[in-house]
């Protein structure tokens, strides 16, 4: 069985406005997987651009991103971080598999049905093949482990039926070129700690996200101590006290969510929060939930703004990032060429 050396790979699209979700939900996750694995750490521009881009934006969301990276304490010099359109062989093993994939597993994609809605004849090619790209960024680095939410999940698993296809239908060329008896490996997922999926502050059923038009809804990375304040004192909230079993939680997703955060924040898990709040009026416990939110966020705040005012030492990791990217990947589509047959320097 061919060894792959513990790898992980993973990436955030700059689409402006980052909050409480992307750093909870992914970023503030991949710090502690640099202790045990090679990472990459990828600002995915290429997958910004399926839906609505726009040009006067995106480099700087773009530096966004990876200033938040390195103000959570993603460290660049032993790890990757670099931007998707700096390595161009990204889009060019998606196309190779585009014609791996079959069309059956895209249909069952659930995130394109939910972006493209009921207007998917007027959605871009892009937004429809996106799991491609996505399998390709996994997969060219043959990135071993991935850091993803419950939404991702199912591209993961495309991203494994791929690898596992183009396995068995190049076995032969894989073998004979001595790559042993697979080229790809398998990706496993990593699901970590809690509040994996950030709820709006003004909805908990649905996901936070910065297209909600209330500012209300959601806790950015660039909000000061008195805007953390208030949109906590603001979260919508229903008239019982916080329940005291996590049974309680049924039928009320703004009390699941608002404890799933202080889990997150506080590394406990959410029976250890009710065991504390449990019978506390909904009053009581945001004011808990700011006490631990303002001097956990506005450091990495404070860290992000600094970056951002540096940006030619973002611009100068962004460049050192893709180069060693590059190095891979480049490797990486020499070898797949090959073993498709193609004739290449």
């Amino acid at each position: 069985m061919t060894k792959f050396t513990p790898r992980v790979f993973s990436g955030v699209q700059p689409t402006g406005n980052l909050h409480l979700g992307n750093y909870l939900g992914a970023i503030k996750k991949f710090v502690p997987l640099q202790e045990n694995y090679e990472c990459l750490y990828c600002v995915v521009d290429l997958h910004a651009i399926t839906a609505n881009p726009n040009p006067e934006i995106l480099g700087q969301n773009t530096r966004e991103v990876a200033a938040a990276y390195l103000a959570a304490g993603i460290d660049p010099k032993n790890h990757i971080i670099f931007n998707q359109s700096s390595v161009p062989q990204h889009a060019e093993l998606a196309w190779f598999f585009n014609c791996v994939a079959r069309m059956g597993w895209l249909n069952r994609m659930t995130q394109f049905k939910e972006k493209a809605g009921k207007n998917k004849e007027n959605a871009s090619v892009g937004l429809y093949s996106y799991p491609n790209l996505m399998a390709a960024d996994i997969l060219l680095y043959k990135a071993t482990h991935v850091p993803v939410g419950d939404d991702q999940k199912q591209h993961l698993e495309l991203t494994r039926d791929i690898a596992q296809k183009f396995n068995i239908d190049f076995i032969k060329t894989i073998e004979e070129n001595g790559f042993g008896d697979q080229y790809f490996p398998l990706p496993e997922p990593i699901i970590a700690g809690t509040a994996t999926r950030v709820m709006s502050l003004r909805d908990g059923s649905k996901k936070m996200s910065k297209s909600d038009p209330s500012d209300y809804s959601r806790i950015t990375m660039t909000d000061d101590a008195d805007a953390i304040a208030l949109k906590i004192r603001k979260a919508k909230t229903d008239p019982e006290p916080l329940p005291e079993t996590i049974e309680g939680f049924e039928g009320r997703p703004e009390a699941k969510n608002l404890v799933g955060i202080y889990s997150a924040l506080s590394g406990k898990s959410d029976a250890e929060v009710l065991g504390e709040f449990g019978g506390e009026t909904f009053a009581t416990f945001k004011k808990a939930l700011t006490d631990l939110a303002v001097p956990t966020l506005e450091p990495i705040t404070k860290k992000m703004q600094g970056f951002m005012d540096d940006q030619a030492q973002i611009d100068q990791i962004l460049k050192e990032g893709g180069e060693k990217a590059r190095a891979i990947a480049e490797e990486t589509m020499k070898e797949v060429k090959t073993i498709f047959g193609m004739l290449h320097p």
